[in-house]
């Protein structure tokens, strides 16, 4: 699942990396490349819960293979559209295909942990931030120097996902099948169990708006930060987009290390170090020069990302047996918001300079206060 999250995320990474590409070929502001952002990550966020919810009454295990299929058939579109209109409908399709892939695949690297729901959420995100560090890289030794319709190549490995999500889909039937047959276990003492209804709805709402405060942030800099590097240093295309691999790959870095360590010590704790203990170096980003700002964005990678997988899991824990419905809410929720904010933001750079959203920004994770009202973990 690991494997196939990574190509997925690759794909999907494709997308903003040859921003700076469409928008000299199709003579783009910031707005407009905020919208194509938006149609991506909206159509996403808004089926997600939905599929998430349906599929946990009607599991269906080869929803894996549908969701890549779609994903791939954006990606053609996205190689050979001539127009903006066709650029927004490729980057629809994409977010579709991702809509799809992510409930489902939550739920099977939670039915694949054996327990250590922290340690297979991280390894199934860790996938996905690897492929979506490797889309720059893909873009800047492929895409730059071959132009928009190379993107095309990159069917060749949507293939190679779909086959492989097929056979994780019949292990998944298989198993799912065989789990079924078993007597049913006693249901262990969890937190959920022995918090009121109202205590509930206000952890999820902290959980929801900890998510906020982080897809907006991340959404800054995956969307904008090659351009803020182009404006403020006067760098190269090229040297942007290595400078994003390297907040992407601290992004997966971070991804990986905050499922065990919450196992470990408690999600709680890593919510609060990895939201609020990131204030610090969003407030002094935007005032850095070239070496520190780089400096700066791969700890700010590796800090914030590692809440997803504990966030992810204590709300899984908050709503036992909506394992897909509460995966849906939280992927859709981060992909709509970093939508969105693409928009809103893109907006903003058009309006005042990039340098400004940066500004407002980084103090996004001040809103990590909030976690002081998430309930108290069980000691394990």
């Amino acid at each position: 699942m690991a494997t196939g999250h990574g190509i997925n995320d690759l794909l999907q990474a494709l997308l903003p990396a040859i921003y700076p590409i469409l928008k000299d070929d199709f003579q783009l502001d910031f707005w407009q490349i905020g919208m194509i952002t938006l149609a991506n990550q909206m159509t996403a966020s808004l089926l997600q819960p939905v599929v998430g919810f349906v599929l946990d009454k009607h599991p269906r295990p080869h929803a894996l293979a549908i969701g890549m299929a779609t994903t791939l058939t954006g990606l053609l579109l996205l190689a050979f559209a001539g127009s903006y209109g066709l650029l927004v409908l490729a980057a629809a399709l994409v977010g579709v295909g991702s809509s799809v892939f992510h409930p489902e695949a939550s739920r099977v690297a939670r039915l694949a942990s054996g327990g250590r729901h922290g340690l297979a959420q991280s390894l199934f995100q860790t996938g996905g931030n690897g492929g979506s560090a490797l889309g720059p890289l893909a873009a800047t030794f492929i895409v730059l120097p071959l132009g928009q319709t190379s993107i095309a190549w990159f069917a060749v490995l949507a293939l190679v996902g779909i086959a492989l999500l097929w056979r994780v889909g019949g292990w998944y039937r298989r198993t799912a099948a065989r789990l079924a047959a078993l007597p049913a276990p006693a249901a262990p003492a969890t937190a959920a169990t022995r918090l009121r209804p109202g205590q509930v709805r206000l952890a999820m709402a902290v959980l929801v708006t900890l998510v906020i405060s982080k897809s907006v942030y991340i959404a800054s800099l995956t969307n904008f930060y090659m351009f803020f590097l182009m404006e403020r240093f006067g760098v190269s295309v090229r040297v942007a987009q290595i400078h994003l691999f390297a907040f992407l790959a601290a992004v997966a870095v971070g991804t990986f290390a905050g499922g065990p360590i919450g196992d470990r010590i408690g999600r709680k704790a890593v919510i609060w170090v990895s939201i609020l203990g990131v204030l610090p170096f969003t407030l002094l980003l935007p005032w850095a020069n070239l070496y520190w700002t780089g400096v700066l964005a791969f700890i700010i990678g590796i800090v914030i990302s590692s809440a997803f997988s504990a966030i992810l899991v204590y709300a899984q824990e908050l709503r036992p047996g909506r394992v897909g419905l509460v995966a849906g809410l939280f992927f859709g929720l981060a992909f709509g918001i970093g939508g969105l904010a693409a928009a809103g933001l893109g907006r903003l750079a058009d309006v005042t300079s990039l340098a400004t959203v940066y500004h407002l920004c980084a103090f996004l994770p001040a809103l990590g206060l909030l976690t002081a009202l998430l309930p108290a973990e069980r000691k394990r």
